[in-house]
């Protein structure tokens, strides 16, 4: 044995020794009823900690980039000088880049100032995709913060309202409403307590006459995506018809008694959206997902005010303050932020908080690794009005591998259950990530973006 192990031997005893005589005493003050202050003194000496929070610094950001987890994934690792990091992950779908040309302007700063160190960078984020790199660095502050202090996220956030987290899943499609019933029938069997279902206008297309569109609209605009108020596509009575009948098959088979959400219209028009949820309201849906750009507050409003199921939208909405106009307005019913692109952790629950006070409930959005999806999973523990949690990788077989410290599988029986371990309560599992990379190399260095940022980041003159 080496003199250093020597030396840990002993350090070892001795804490220990120490942690026995701290709780012998303890435990003979609270048996005479009390406890002095000299016991209560010596619980710090007696606690083992790795990390000095006030002296931690961010000293390297690395990143690997995953694919088919489900989607393709950037992950973060931020290191520190005290040899602590903290994971997290830019939204599916985004350069890795983002978060990368953020690394200079948090290098050497204290990854526990999350919300300093958030505010600094927020400027460069942006909607959708481009909220990722913001959001994923705030995830990581976060699970570097949570290891320091030795806590899990959740507390951090002021506790939580509960245990485990409900999941709703999406299900592979069919055009065979019987089909399609089964497969969220086996869903309820697996535990799941609320179904999701894709409900498309290519339900109806195929069919002459249920749909009226120009032909070649979307070349008309170079091929560019467009809002769908510009797409002039209306559904018929037929085309209407064929979808209610539709969602009418699958409720026979799954029932009335579960929630059943719906998302991926279609370009259509306001006046088809209020048409179509008219139809399908005797199938009491529990939501009609982004049936036009969140954008459109005034026209969003108009479609909810019109349809007796509620509305909701989000998972492209960056920043608390458009989720505000949309409570203030009442434009929907419920909202639905993605946490790596609203801004992150805290900032989910802040704009939670803030539409419960205008009445408005908050489900969450993720098609995530595990490390996005714990993140969401903490802040839906920590916000009240949370309602469920998306989860599109319920069919992926190596999810639950990716990562280790966590109850296996992660879903299930329709739950995640709340991790007590801290930060966001796992580690990666390095030989099953290996096997999923969309680039190779393992968290290769990044001393080329340590110097891209400007010391006159400020927004205003």
């Amino acid at each position: 044995m080496t003199k250093s192990n020597d030396h840990s031997t002993v350090l070892a005893g001795s804490a220990a020794h120490g942690r026995r005589f701290f709780f012998k005493r303890a435990a003979g003050a609270l048996a005479a009823g009390f406890l002095v202050d000299e016991t209560l003194e010596a619980l710090p000496q007696n606690t083992n900690t790795n990390s000095k929070p006030s002296e931690l610094r961010i000293t390297d950001m690395r990143m690997i980039v995953m694919r088919g987890v489900p989607m393709t994934s950037p992950i973060i690792r931020i290191d520190t000088n005290q040899g602590i990091y903290g994971l997290g992950e830019v939204r599916d779908g985004a350069s890795k880049n983002y978060a990368l040309e953020l690394k200079s302007r948090i290098l050497n700063e204290n990854p526990c100032n999350i919300d300093k160190v958030f505010r600094k960078i927020k400027q460069f984020g942006g909607h959708a995709r481009q909220g990722g790199g913001v959001s994923g660095v705030e995830v990581a502050l976060w699970d570097l913060a949570g290891k320091a202090y030795n806590v899990p996220i959740y507390q951090m956030l002021g506790g939580k309202f509960r245990d485990r987290i409900r999941i709703y899943c999406d299900t592979t499609e069919s055009h065979d409403p019987k089909v399609f019933g089964q497969r969220l029938k086996e869903r309820r069997e697996q535990g799941f307590t609320w179904l999701k279902m894709d409900l498309g206008i290519d339900l109806a297309t195929g069919t002459p006459g249920t749909v009226t569109r120009p032909e070649g609209i979307q070349a008309q605009y170079g091929g560019r995506p467009m809002e769908h108020m510009f797409m002039a596509t209306e559904l018929t009575e037929k085309g209407l018809a064929m979808m209610a009948e539709y969602v009418a098959s699958i409720r026979e088979v799954v029932g009335m008694d579960i929630p059943l959400s719906a998302d991926h219209f279609g370009p259509l028009s306001v006046n088809s959206c209020i048409r179509l949820g008219k139809a399908l309201t005797r199938y009491n849906l529990s939501w009609l997902e982004d049936m036009i750009p969140w954008q459109e507050t005034e026209l969003l409003k108009k479609i909810a005010d019109a349809v007796d199921i509620p509305i909701l939208t989000g998972e492209d909405i960056y920043l608390k303050e458009p989720f505000e106009v949309l409570c203030k307005n009442h434009a929907v019913d419920i909202i639905h932020p993605d946490l790596l692109t609203s801004g992150g952790i805290l900032e989910t629950k802040k704009i939670g908080d803030m539409a419960q006070s205008y009445g408005v409930p908050m489900a969450l959005h993720c098609a995530h690794t595990p490390i996005g999806a714990l993140a969401c999973v903490h802040a839906a523990a920590a916000t009240e009005n949370f309602l469920v949690l998306e989860n599109h990788a319920v069919d992926v077989p190596f999810w639950s591998d990716l990562v280790d410290g966590i109850e296996k599988p992660i879903v299930n029986k329709g739950y995640i259950t709340v991790p007590d371990k801290p930060g966001l309560g796992i580690t990666l599992n390095e030989a099953a990530c290996k096997q999923h990379l969309a680039e190779p190399g393992w968290f290769e260095p990044t001393d080329q973006w340590n110097n891209i940022g400007r010391p006159n980041d400020r927004l205003w003159s």
